[in-house]
């Protein structure tokens, strides 16, 4: 009886050239596999080959039996092509589930599962809102039948929570929020302020007030932008006052406000015409050693010139001045419009003199709110206007001088 002669061996770069240029991915593999006693296949070889089974239905079966073949366990950069191929298969997702399972769960050799693979297994097909219930059955299938540890369970739901919050799915980022804790994992920082963020947007603002107690209670170090969605949320809401209380309530928790949170407060305080008490959380805000910025004193100067209370306003233009701050034209213009409005022509001509002084350059409507003021003869608001556009210094003076007659 006589032996078959064993094939020549060839070089690994031929047997990928020749591997590469079979169009029919079938005997590609019959050509690794007749020249599996004497050539060991470059790494890229098994990868291309891979991906050519992998593309097609029927060819499946031999991808996932040349993985399981390789010598080494495969990497995540090698296992992560071959199962999103599967996955644009056009398929039902049972295809993909099933051939995650058969690879990591109940094959013959279950191969190892990389923690990065299965993050970016569950980024991907969380990705778009047809593969997210597919996402859901390969956490549940991995956290039932793997050992996994503990922060790649945290990972991986704070993945899905963060996907059905973005596909607006109140209940499914609950039950995976609850699901943690039956499997003795505790959340994070990351998880409660996702969960915050969604449920001010659906309007459940006093069961993210409940998460925040939560965490304070779990001895969860507290997430300042879960606390600014929070008060952000009340304000617009009108709950002004459980706003200001929860603020007061952040220093005693270990979560100092910042100039974010409190410029929330004053805007939805300004927004619902009460700035007399966003300058009583202004006095606060100074008192605990928070400098108010530019966008603190535009708002309050602006809330306070619709509200009535121009010297107010003009009081709290000249501090921010004082203090190096330079005002948006905008914020000038609101108090100019409103001293002229009232008969303060003396008042506007001087914030007029120190817009100018400061390099702003005013509106045409600041200019036209003053002249008016001003001139009391129509004819001669053009003439003055070419006056003050052409020699601005010069101009505010006249305003100034017009004003003291």
């Amino acid at each position: 009886m006589s032996m078959l002669a064993s094939p020549p061996a060839i070089s690994p770069a031929r047997l990928h050239k020749l591997v590469t240029s079979q169009p029919d991915p079938l005997l590609a593999l019959g050509l690794v596999n007749v020249t599996s006693p004497t050539t060991t296949p470059h790494p890229a070889t098994l990868h291309s080959l891979l991906l050519r089974l992998a593309r097609r239905r029927d060819h499946l079966p031999h991808a996932l039996a040349l993985l399981r073949r390789l010598p080494d366990p495969p990497s995540p950069r090698l296992l992560l092509p071959v199962l999103l191929a599967v996955l644009r298969l056009r398929r039902p997702p049972q295809l993909f589930l099933s051939t995650f399972n058969s690879l990591f769960v109940s094959g013959p050799s279950p191969l190892p599962l990389h923690p990065q693979l299965l993050l970016r297994l569950l980024s991907v097909l969380s990705s778009t809102a047809s593969h997210f219930l597919s996402a859901l059955h390969l956490l549940r299938l991995v956290s039932s039948r793997l050992p996994i540890p503990a922060p790649l369970v945290l990972a991986s739901h704070n993945l899905l929570i963060e996907a059905a919050a973005r596909y607006g799915h109140v209940a499914v980022s609950l039950s995976l929020f609850h699901r943690l804790r039956s499997l003795n994992v505790s959340p994070n920082a990351d998880t409660y302020r996702i969960l915050t963020q969604l449920l001010c947007r659906k309007a459940q603002v006093r069961t993210a007030a409940t998460l925040l107690d939560e965490m304070l209670h779990r001895g969860i170090p507290a997430d300042p932008l879960a606390y600014t969605t929070v008060l952000n949320a009340l304000c617009r809401k009108k709950q002004l006052r459980e706003a200001y209380r929860l603020l007061c309530l952040m220093r005693g928790r270990g979560v100092p406000p910042d100039i974010v949170h409190y410029n929330t407060i004053i805007v939805g305080m300004c927004r619902e015409g009460r700035p007399l008490d966003a300058c009583k959380v202004v006095g606060d805000m100074v008192e605990s050693g928070c400098k108010p910025n530019a966008a603190t004193y535009a708002t309050l100067v602006n809330g306070l010139c619709v509200s009535g209370l121009y010297e107010k306003a003009e009081a709290y233009l000249v501090d921010m001045v004082g203090k190096g701050l330079v005002p948006h034209f905008s914020v000038f213009h609101s108090v100019i419009k409103g001293c002229c409005a009232v008969g303060k022509v003396k008042e506007a001509a001087q914030i007029m003199s120190l817009m100018l002084d400061l390099g702003v350059v005013p509106h045409v409507e600041s200019w036209s709110s003053v002249i008016r003021c001003v001139c009391n003869d129509e004819d001669c608001i053009e003439a003055v206007l070419l006056q003050m556009v052409t020699g601005k210094r010069r101009g505010s003076s006249t305003i100034s001088r017009s004003t003291l007659k």
